[in-house]
């Protein structure tokens, strides 16, 4: 077949061939390389020494095969005529089959003579890596591209086939016919190659495809000559600037192009003038820059430049409106809580610490904490619903004091936060304070109930240079609870006589200590239910506290103290180590989620941490998830990240905990080496009534899933939010109290094997969402 095809072209093309087989040489050593290592890897990881008597095989098959092409370049590196393109193409067959010999005879032995699951995934890979560059750079010589496909692929399809087990054979039938297909692409670029040199017809026509695909693209196009006028243009970029056809952009400058702009009304002046001066600039560096443009109709372009051959400028533009629109999207999900729109407690805490940061550091300012009075007989008596609804009724009111050096943040719950800068004296912080209060006094209607606003408050007045947020905040706490206990439907200052309170924390964190040092904490577990078969696919460990005197006391009090005490670790590795314990008792199909704090990530023995307990435990790393919150990364992303990686290399998954509670990124979910994301409860509270949170669930699914993650929803409380999940956001997993209460291990170990009776109800739902 080789020789057919070479006698039916001229000799000058078929010399220009073989000439094309040896360029590149140092590719050569760049396999060889990665040939070397990765048999390493299977010798590292099978302890058989056949791999790496493969490495070092294919090492030097490579090296031989580069000296040939150097030899190749010393000789000259040219071709006097066919006979002499003849001997250097056997010369380059020879050297170049040795490698495939070599290569396919690893993917048998891999497969079929010591099979092992890593051996075969790297020896596909190097084939997989390996044939990507057989067309490329052998269609020069149809033998060597036919010779190394069947040498390659053959082994492995043999190998596949001699396992004699149906996937085997169905997998080794199906890989043999990529010969043809690599034979064939060969061909193919051996023709076009060909028919471009000899065929003026078909250059022009492969232009007038190029001029047909340049003006359906979607992105907006111009090229720039020497002297910075358009000499290329496509229709996308004639309509931006309401021009009839491309023609019409010829010869203009980017100046001219802008003004157009702002003649139209499209762009502001001092936006034609940056877009400019930015694009310019690429086009004289050398370098890519990209510029996004906010037009007065509301749509932003993205500007991109950068110098192209032949002293061409290229400048390209896309309408990224939709990407915008979501990516702030985002961002107010990030920062703001969903259902009133304040501030969250993190964003909270970023604006406060730039405004305490800048100006006068010895002013004064205040921080005030107002608390709802008996907010939970609303919600116990009139429900959920209502509840929310009076909590965005007071937001409204709170809302209104916003101005100048006031912040106002919803905490959580019924706890909203307010920050008042630059106070004079205590009697002006009480001035306002009062006006506050007189504004949420009332009745307000909610789903038809009328409702009197009762709150209760504690403020503290301090000065910038001797405080911070958290400590302003601890203070002022301090006097929401004196506030209550005097009554209620009130505000209290800070006083030292409060420091009590901090006194009996300081004996709380001694019995804290002592109760961890003891091993006194135990370990629940709630289930975490795959949504398709209402099954518990996974568990997230939490740690329990019973003092001796107090009874059980929160994890919302307990690991706060033990992250102030900087025992958070000690709790930590205990979880750690009783939950991959318990896990590996449990059937193989059960998993185990464990929250690590940002503390552990601010030591690089996190690692080999949670490789000792995998070692004690037994547990398999697939079956340990590792949760991680943003507070974590906030503090030295690029350490977390490898940290991250390293655990994620045991094989341990990685999740991204309450997503959207904080200053959420994007670039977490394709930076960061995550396996999940656990969207926060807060998102499906009003889910069943609130079409705005519905969107954002299903935009938060919608943007993870292309990257890989899966996603589970946390705060499942009632069957409606479990039917709109199963029917419109379709996460993979579902948590929270609707499938009970946290459970021992040996709960857990009981019900792994159970369905809930949810399942029938979901089919059901399904099975009506497809006849509709």
């Amino acid at each position: 077949m080789g020789k057919t095809k070479t006698e039916n072209i001229p000799a000058d093309v078929y010399i220009q061939f073989v000439r094309s087989l040896f360029d590149n040489a140092h590719m050569i050593l760049i396999g060889a390389v990665c040939y070397w290592i990765l048999g390493f890897m299977m010798y590292m990881r099978t302890d058989n020494p056949v791999f790496i008597a493969f490495s070092f095989l294919l090492l030097f098959v490579n090296i031989f095969r580069y000296l040939g092409i150097r030899s190749f370049h010393k000789a000259g590196g040219t071709i006097a005529d066919v006979e002499e393109a003849r001997r250097w193409e056997r010369h380059y067959i020879f050297r170049g089959s040795l490698q495939g010999l070599g290569l396919g005879a690893l993917c048998f032995v891999s497969i079929y003579i010591y099979p092992d699951p890593y051996a075969e995934l790297a020896a596909m890979s190097l084939t997989l890596g390996s044939l990507v560059t057989v067309v490329g750079r052998n269609y020069g010589s149809t033998r060597m591209v036919v010779f190394l496909s069947m040498a390659v692929i053959g082994p492995a399809s043999l190998a596949l086939l001699l396992r004699l087990d149906l996937p085997s054979v169905a997998l080794g039938l199906m890989i043999f016919p990529m010969t043809f297909i690599i034979i064939g692409s060969a061909d193919h670029v051996r023709d076009v190659l060909f028919s471009a040199v000899i065929g003026h017809k078909e250059a022009r026509k492969l232009a007038l495809r190029f001029d047909r695909a340049l003006n359906t693209m979607s992105h907006g196009l111009i090229m720039l000559g020497p002297e910075g006028k358009v000499v290329v243009a496509n229709a996308e970029a004639a309509h931006l600037v309401s021009l009839e056809s491309p023609d019409a952009l010829l010869g203009r400058s980017i100046h001219s192009l802008l003004l157009r702009g702002v003649a139209g009304g499209m762009l502001a002046p001092k936006d034609c003038r940056y877009i400019e001066a930015q694009l310019t600039r690429a086009l004289r560096e050398g370098r890519d820059r990209k510029v996004l443009v906010p037009f007065s109709n509301g749509q932003h372009y993205e500007f991109s430049a950068r110098e192209g051959d032949q002293e061409l400028g290229v400048i390209t533009f896309e309408d990224v409106t939709a990407r915008v629109e979501a990516e702030e999207k985002i961002r107010t999900m990030a920062r703001y809580d969903s259902l009133t729109g304040l501030a969250n407690r993190a964003y909270f805490h970023e604006l406060v610490g730039e405004a305490m940061a800048a100006g006068d550091r010895e002013r004064l300012c205040g921080v005030a904490i107002i608390d709802l009075d008996d907010f939970k007989s609303v919600n116990d008596t009139l429900g959920h619903p209502v509840g929310d609804g009076l909590i965005y009724a007071v937001a409204e009111r709170l809302a209104a004091f916003a101005a100048e050096g006031i912040r106002i943040s919803r905490f959580g719950g019924d706890e909203f936060i307010l920050f008042f800068d630059r106070v004079e004296d205590e009697s002006h912080l009480a001035a306002l304070l009062d006006r506050v209060f007189a504004g949420l006094q009332g009745e307000v209607d909610v789903a038809g109930h009328a409702l009197r606003i009762q709150a209760s408050g504690g403020a503290v007045i301090s000065r910038v240079a001797g405080t911070d947020v958290d400590e302003m905040i601890v203070k002022a706490d301090l006097a929401l609870y004196k506030a209550k206990e005097l009554g209620k439907n009130g505000w209290r200052l800070f006083e030292a006589a409060m420091d009590a309170a901090f006194r009996n924390k300081q004996l709380m964190k001694a019995d804290l200590r002592a109760a961890v040092d003891a091993k006194a904490l135990r370990v629940v577990y709630q289930p975490i239910v795959a949504l398709d078969t209402m099954r518990i696919a996974s568990c997230e460990a939490l740690c329990r506290w019973d003092h001796p005197d107090l009874g059980p006391v929160s994890p919302a009090v307990f690991i706060p103290l033990a992250e102030e005490m900087g025992i958070i670790a000690d709790i930590s590795t205990f979880v750690l180590e009783a939950a991959c314990t318990e896990c590996a008792k449990w059937p193989s199909h059960t998993s185990v989620s464990v929250n690590l704090s940002a503390n552990d990530f601010r030591s690089r023995s996190v690692v080999q941490k949670v490789r000792d307990v995998l070692a004690a435990s037994g547990l398999e790393p697939r079956r340990l998830e590792i949760e991680v919150t943003e507070t974590a990364l906030l503090d030295d992303k690029s350490a977390t990240r490898e940290l991250l990686e390293e655990i994620r290399a045991l094989g341990v998954r990685i999740a991204l905990d309450d997503f959207g509670t904080g200053y959420s990124s994007l670039s977490y979910l394709h930076k960061l080496p995550l396996d999940k994301i656990k969207i926060d409860r807060s998102f499906l509270i009003d889910v069943t009534r609130n079409a705005r949170s519905l969107e954002l669930l299903k935009g938060i699914v919608n943007l993870s899933r292309p990257l890989g993650l899966s996603v589970t929803v946390e705060g499942v409380e009632t069957f409606e939010q479990l039917k709109i999940l199963a029917r419109q956001v379709e996460p993979d997993l579902v948590q929270g109290f609707l499938f009970g209460a946290a459970l021992s291990a040996s709960g857990i170990e009981t019900m792994s094997s159970m369905t809930w009776p949810f399942q029938s109800q979901i089919k059901a739902l399904g099975a009506a969402t497809a006849r509709s």
